[in-house]
């Protein structure tokens, strides 16, 4: 379900603004435009959907429009034209008190630099928000703690910010944001002042709180690495426009045009690639409680395999059989598989990156199969189609790269 919905948003700087944006409707470039108009081009024609509970990450290089469209959707900045509707309601069209009350309400903001106060406490910086809002001293208080235990600084309310790190700090900011509870977080470049450390740090702790909060969550980022790791989806902009909308993997292997080829060209593909994206799905199976050996040794001819996963009660996965270890059996007479039953072969999670899968599929005798947490088998990795998925990337960066050099019809 859509919570956010951008359409069609337009900012433009400078004296009469709204004159830039035939210009860009016929074509016009950034540069052209600033250079007939004066104006400057901030976000041009954008559009696309937030959904509830998703990290959405916008990036882009410098003076790519990714912190104006930020500041847009909160009306830091107004907009010069274009929607922005959030629960249904067009922020565009508020007035002030409206406004005043969608931002204490819905809407928390965390920016780059740290914005705390640095004669208040910690404590007191996480619970300004909730003072402009009017909350009692004792129900601030409290909920400032909260947040602050959330953001992992319970210990730390007395302290002033000075005293912290700038992990900590950052920290700090994330926490006053919290407490008030929104249903949206705006973070524009909240990691980048950062050490390269605690910004992993720092980025892990928000996917641990995104987990137990699902907050709703646009993420400003120049960075592709960063992005990639928080994202659900990717809004890629260059020059104010967006030039691509899509999940991690779909911007690295199938990048839309010459610019996002390159800008993702770097990019180890591993880290992006599952376990549940590069699996095949399993067709044939052997059921624990009713087939015995001679069963097996059909299926495994019939699909031209040298082995078969089992299932058992509710067909959760069980292990993995072998044609030699049920041909003992049949020679025995036994029909029992759990005697050749292996319970103890490698199994992978559908979420773990390829670049692991790399390392456990390199001595193992047989098929990977990925099984999800409640125990059923979702899949089966084989060497051939790892290797195929990773190098289809490659074959996506080509195709774009070769049509773009290609002469026009």
């Amino acid at each position: 379900m859509s919570k956010i919905r951008i359409e069609n948003l337009y900012k433009v700087f400078g004296h009469s603004p709204e004159r830039a944006i035939p210009m860009l409707q016929k074509g016009m470039t950034k540069d052209e435009i600033f250079k007939e108009s004066k104006l400057t081009v901030g976000v041009n024609d954008a559009s696309f959907d937030v959904n509830q509970g998703e990290i959405v990450v916008v990036m882009g290089l410098s003076g790519s429009g990714k912190s104006t469209l930020v500041r847009c959707i909160n009306r830091l900045i107004e907009p010069t034209y274009g929607k922005i509707i959030i629960d249904g309601e067009d922020v565009t069209a508020l007035d002030s008190q409206a406004l005043r009350m969608l931002r204490q309400k819905k809407l928390g903001m965390v920016f780059q630099n740290f914005a705390l106060f640095p004669h208040r406490t910690v404590r007191q910086n996480a619970a300004y928000g909730l003072e402009i809002q009017g909350v009692d001293l004792d129900q601030r208080n409290e909920m400032a703690d909260n947040a602050l235990a959330q953001v992992g600084l319970a210990g730390w309310e007395d302290a002033l910010p000075g005293q912290l790190s700038g992990g900590m700090q950052q920290r700090v900011g994330l926490a006053r944001a919290l407490a008030l509870d929104p249903d949206i977080l705006l973070m524009d470049e909240a990691f980048s002042a950062l050490d390269p450390l605690i910004r992993r740090d720092m980025q892990d702790e928000l996917i641990g709180l995104q987990q137990k909060m699902r907050k709703t969550i646009v993420f400003i980022s120049h960075d592709l690495d960063e992005a990639l790791k928080l994202g659900d989806r990717i809004v890629l902009m260059k020059d104010g426009a967006i030039v691509q909308v899509g999940s991690p993997e779909d911007i690295l292997t199938q990048p839309s045009t010459e610019y996002v080829a390159r800008f993702v060209e770097e990019v180890d593909i591993t880290k992006v690639l599952y376990a549940e994206s590069v699996m095949k799905k399993v067709h044939d199976v052997v059921y624990l409680d009713q087939d015995g050996p001679r069963t097996a040794l059909r299926k495994m001819k019939k699909a031209g395999l040298s082995s078969l996963f089992v299932l058992g009660p509710e067909h959760k996965y069980q292990g993995i059989i072998s044609a030699e270890e049920c041909a003992r059996l049949v020679e025995e007479g036994t029909r029992d598989l759990r005697k050749i039953l292996c319970t103890d072969c490698k199994t992978v999670p559908p979420d773990l990156p390829a670049q692991d899968l790399i390392q456990i599929l390199h001595d193992l005798p047989h098929p990977l199969p990925v099984v999800d947490e409640e125990g059923f088998l979702k899949g089966v990795i084989v060497r051939g189609t790892l290797l195929g998925a990773i190098a289809e990337r490659g074959r996506a960066v080509e195709k774009v790269e070769d049509e773009s050099a290609a002469p026009a019809a």
